[in-house]
């Protein structure tokens, strides 16, 4: 069967929907529009019906559509990590007190994949200064530290079991995980932010799934934020013919042979066909943009300055930046 790759929630729900012309049971969808132009989703899925239907886990997800030219925009960067603060701290239970483990996922060797390991970069970390100078930092900073493990082909070591021996050792009470996606629409790529409740699988938006990292695995809550960085060439194909055929049948006569022929063309066995046909020949090929270093570079910082107002709320970004090298 042909199967559109997607790591977004919002988007297996869209593929579902189109398919079958109806609302799945066990998914609810609720929109919030209070940032103008960005905007924001919630897929919660409620049941094991829900769950087989979206192909993800019991949960809760949430999406951020960031506005175009973003990452050319400080402004507008800062405004979207500001709603990501906003939607972590909606998710979470945050006390001053406890500790948070912020780990980055991916290869930082490749651009697409480096998300996690550039975010960790970024990211305002204070445990040792709440250790080593308790009495020089300030009591309503929170206890954060970082960890950006790599991939199994750099280190030999299962990413799950790299973070499972860091969380015996220090005891976090919250782990949120940044990793790189995969997106069903080009429209998505480095333009979407997925916060999800459910933890994640590394390296699940290039069919390479490891060890998930979740509350079930680690006995610790994980949020899991991600950024679809790439799409299935398989995918790209599909859409363009898809938008190919529209406009001839638009452009046909209506009732004619070549109108009824094109509009007699089976989508379904049309996938499949463009999946048997690159398969030999490209594999599993994915995609990204041309501008992805700069790409990456901004929706990064965009994410860590997330993460650092959610864990920190009485600091602003001013004084987050002097504690980040």
């Amino acid at each position: 069967m042909f199967q559109i790759r997607t790591d977004l929630a919002v988007e297996a729900r869209e593929i579902y929907n189109s398919t079958y012309n109806k609302e799945s049971e066990g998914v609810k969808v609720h929109e919030i529009n209070p940032y103008e132009d960005i905007k924001v989703t919630k897929v919660s899925i409620t049941n094991a019906t829900g769950e087989k239907n979206m192909g993800k886990p019991k949960g809760n997800y949430i999406t951020i559509d960031i506005p175009e030219f973003t990452h050319y925009d400080g402004e507008t960067m800062n405004r979207v990590s500001e709603v990501l603060a906003k939607s972590i701290s909606d998710i979470i239970d945050r006390d001053k007190n406890k500790n948070t483990l912020v780990v980055g996922l991916g290869n930082w060797n490749v651009t697409p994949d480096a998300l996690g390991p550039k975010v960790i970069s970024k990211t305002m970390v204070t445990r040792h200064l709440k250790q080593l100078i308790p009495d020089e930092i300030d009591e309503n900073i929170s206890p954060v530290s970082a960890l950006s493990p790599g991939v199994l082909g750099l280190t030999g070591i299962e990413t799950g079991e790299i973070v499972k021996g860091v969380v015996e050792k220090i005891k976090p009470d919250l782990i949120i995980c940044i990793d790189a996606l995969a997106s069903r629409r080009l429209s998505r790529v480095n333009r979407t932010i997925q916060i999800g409740d459910t933890g994640i699988s590394p390296g699940a938006g290039v069919k390479n799934h490891r060890k998930a990292i979740n509350k079930e695995t680690l006995g610790v809550p994980v949020i899991a934020i991600g950024v679809p960085t790439v799409v299935d060439a398989a995918t790209v194909a599909n859409d363009t013919i898809d938008l190919v055929l529209d406009e001839m049948i638009n452009q046909a006569t209506s009732g004619g042979e070549f109108y009824n022929m094109l509009k007699s063309i089976d989508k379904y066995e049309k996938s499949r066909l463009i999946q048997e046909l690159l398969s030999p020949e490209v594999g599993d090929l994915i995609v990204t943009p041309k501008e992805v270093d700069t790409v990456i570079d901004s929706v990064s910082r965009i994410i860590a300055n997330g993460i650092n107002l959610a864990l920190q709320p009485d600091l602003d970004l001013d004084e987050i930046n002097q504690f980040i090298n």
